[in-house]
């Protein structure tokens, strides 16, 4: 009975868990746009975000991952350097660029396309198994197709608006054309997290500290930024914080968003694998939608609804074929390891069968 309720609370806590980082995360474009909307540089405020980031992940990478850590190489740091490029650069900076045209919602809704581009992108590199003879195999083909179908009619249809009426001018040319360009730039930034997201596997193989590569990563991220802000970005009252509330979103997308949320993304995934804490990112979408109709009077529409469902619909299809996929594979792993066991056991009476055969003669 009390080992029932130990693990009735465990997974309570994980539950918890699960959603306190979805709904940091959620907290993290609200955040995010108010911060545009308040004027405050999108380089600058990346650039402060890191900075946070970094001194808030460094003490612990060296400290937790000291028997980790191999030798770094020049090799070694340019991967940290493309990866950073990937990881922080692209993804980061694309990221504010779409949500500058395009609502927190929708930024959040093809945010859920991730693990069907990057099971994309996996598949392209050999790096994840496609079998279309096995039902698994069918649902991630099928859950990557649907997905980036939902991605794409957001991209291409807006539709109607369905909370209030709006201006006579809101599907104007030029209003469709910032929603397809925020579309756009929202997905390069989605194609270059799950690349970074790939390509990190070769780079852990060899040098199996996560923690330590986030930590690098994110400093040459930084350098990048800085590289680029020295050129465009001259005017000093620019890196001003001008008010609390800039403070403000600097601070919790520093803090929250890189420090709270990646300390719950790990032991997340730690406790309940990846697959665990995938399967709650709509419910971010979903407090994005009401944080963003409430805070930031944000509308809804036709367009980005259907695609958001289909995009939903393809996550869980993707996911269902992933878990499916664990499980065979687990029970195949225990078949060769019973059938291994049964075989050495076997080899092991034979050869006594045959030192006392020799024996009696």
């Amino acid at each position: 009975m009390r080992r029932e309720v130990t693990v009735m609370s465990e997974k309570v806590k994980l539950l918890v868990g699960v959603i306190a980082l979805q709904l940091c995360m959620a907290g993290f474009h609200i955040v995010s746009r108010a911060a545009l909307d308040m004027g405050i540089s999108q380089l600058v405020f990346i650039v402060y975000r890191n900075c946070i980031a970094l001194l808030l992940l460094a003490p612990f990478a060296y400290f937790l991952e000291k028997g980790l850590r191999p030798p770094l190489t020049f090799s070694l740091l340019v991967q940290f350097f493309l990866l950073a490029i990937l990881g922080i650069l692209a993804n980061q900076g694309f990221y504010l660029l779409g949500l500058y045209y395009l609502s927190p919602t929708y930024a959040s809704a093809i945010q859920n396309s991730i693990p069907a581009v990057t099971f994309a992108m996996a598949a392209a590199l050999r790096l994840e198994e496609v079998s279309l003879k096995k039902r698994y195999g069918v649902a991630k083909v099928v859950g990557t197709v649907v997905s980036i179908g939902g991605a794409t009619v957001i991209t291409l249809y807006k539709g109607l608006p369905l909370l209030s009426q709006q201006p006579s001018n809101i599907l104007s040319s030029s209003h469709i054309l910032n929603w397809t360009l925020g579309c756009v730039y929202i997905l390069s930034h989605i194609t270059s997290w799950s690349a970074w997201m790939v390509l990190q596997v070769p780079v852990l193989k060899k040098y199996p500290a996560r923690l330590s590569v986030l930590t690098l990563t994110i400093f040459f991220g930084l350098v990048q930024f800085l590289i680029i802000a020295a050129f465009t970005e001259n005017d000093m009252d620019k890196w001003k914080v001008h008010s609390g509330m800039e403070l403000f979103t600097i601070l919790y997308a520093g803090l929250v968003a890189s420090g709270l949320a990646l300390s719950l993304q790990i032991w997340c995934i730690d406790r309940g694998g990846p697959l665990f804490a995938s399967v709650f990112q709509p419910v971010q979408t979903v407090a994005v939608a009401i944080m963003a109709a409430l805070i930031l009077g944000d509308q809804l529409y036709t367009g980005g609804i259907i695609g958001a469902v289909l995009i939903m619909i393809g996550l869980y299809s993707v996911l269902w074929g992933k878990s499916e996929e664990l499980k065979v594979r687990g029970q195949q792993d225990i078949e060769q390891n019973l059938t291994r066991h049964l075989l050495t056991n076997q080899e092991t009476l034979n050869k006594e069968h045959a030192a006392n055969s020799l024996d009696i003669a």
